[in-house]
């Protein structure tokens, strides 16, 4: 009765699951649709199931649907050089990919005018090679492409895989993983697929002994970084379903601004912590107290080890998770209690408390232009 229920329900941390997939994709389609440079966007959604559910809970191919058809008819009003946005949407089971196909005809979720819309039910590794190959094409057209991985077994991925997509610069993947299962088989007999998947980015796995799945998934985040580079950017998304079952998806960007839209996304559904979906809700504000937040405690470390400039602390803020509004929270207070002091480049202390400068434009145009130290 409960695979049943699996398989033909959409459960409460799946429903989770797809509406971050669906609040990024309402910030990325926008910002991209509207850089003046790209000219399509593909999104790849390579194991889509089903998209509709008995209990009317729609999957990710239906959620991406509503995305595009409201960026669209939003967008189209303003300008008349709107990109494409292509979707491709496969599942190794046929009766999956139809299902998902009467469904947006049934919801009129997709119009020619959006881009072309293809189905497909190939194998994971099959779907992967062929991407692969069309991947720096794509970049030479000014194509963008996002990619959503939610596997029905963690086998079918690998860390390279993922890195290899990423290479050429124009592609954004969003992974879901099984972590509360693999957490459990890791510290109890651990499948060869397995331990090939962490053993690629934890080469130390023989002795590694994380203590409890919340571990499991910053060590599993940290490898990913290490293996990444960082020119790359990785965060996760907790998801849990009871108190002993917590999932997981992973994120991961070459470009800081399509990380701060994801965060940004986090922090949409979880306002308090903005690190992952709790079935019991949210617990009382990070920022109620600044002595306990533990963004201020990174801060300090960050800033003790030298002054920093706004670009640094932009990055450094985002890499913690967090966003720059809740860094500008903690200056503000700093700064009226003298603590820090903010100034430019020539020395002129920033009279005005709420101007820190961190952003993506100041990032990308004046990472120098103010300097922060502690005192």
């Amino acid at each position: 009765m409960i695979k049943k229920d699996v398989k033909t329900n959409l459960l409460n941390h799946s429903e989770a699951k797809v509406r971050l997939l669906g609040e990024y994709l309402k910030r990325y389609l926008n910002i991209i649709c509207n850089d003046g440079y790209t000219k399509r966007i593909k999104i790849y959604d390579l194991f889509c199931g089903e998209g509709l559910y008995e209990n009317g809970g729609e999957g990710s191919p239906l959620v991406t649907m509503r995305q595009i058809k409201h960026i669209h008819f939003v967008n189209v009003a303003k300008t008349s050089i709107l990109p494409k946005i292509d979707c491709h949407f496969n599942d190794i089971e046929e009766s999956k990919v139809k299902k998902v196909e009467q469904s947006l005809k049934d919801k009129s979720l997709y119009y020619q005018e959006f881009g072309d819309l293809q189905f497909s039910t190939d194998d994971y590794q099959v779907q992967y090679e062929n991407l692969l190959a069309k991947l720096p094409n794509l970049k030479a057209l000014n194509q963008k492409v996002f990619i959503f991985i939610d596997p029905y077994e963690y086998k079918h991925i690998k860390a390279s895989q993922i890195k290899n997509l990423m290479l050429n610069g124009s592609s954004e993947v969003l992974l879901w993983l099984p972590t509360q299962f693999m957490y459990r088989f890791a510290s109890n007999g651990t499948p060869e697929a397995l331990k090939d998947f962490i053993t690629e980015i934890i080469p130390n796995f023989n002795e590694w002994r994380p203590g409890n799945v919340w571990h499991f998934i910053a060590e599993l985040k940290q490898g990913f970084q290490n293996f990444l580079g960082n020119n790359y950017f990785v965060d996760t998304f907790t998801i849990q379903k009871d108190i002993n079952t917590v999932f997981c998806l992973f994120f991961f960007t070459s470009h800081i601004k399509g990380f701060e839209k994801m965060l940004e996304a986090k922090w949409e559904i979880d306002t308090e912590y903005g690190k992952g979906w709790d079935y019991a809700g949210n617990t009382p504000s990070l920022f109620h107290e600044q002595k306990t937040n533990p963004l201020e405690i990174k801060l300090k470390e960050f800033l003790k080890a030298n002054n920093r400039f706004n670009g640094e602390l932009y990055e450094f803020t985002l890499r913690q998770g967090f966003l720059p509004k809740h860094t500008n929270e903690i200056f503000f207070n700093w700064r009226n209690e003298v603590k820090l002091s903010v100034k430019t480049a020539d020395g002129t202390e920033v009279k005005n408390k709420k101007h820190t400068y961190l952003g993506y434009k100041y990032f990308r145009d004046e990472f120098q232009k103010v300097t922060f130290n502690l005192k």
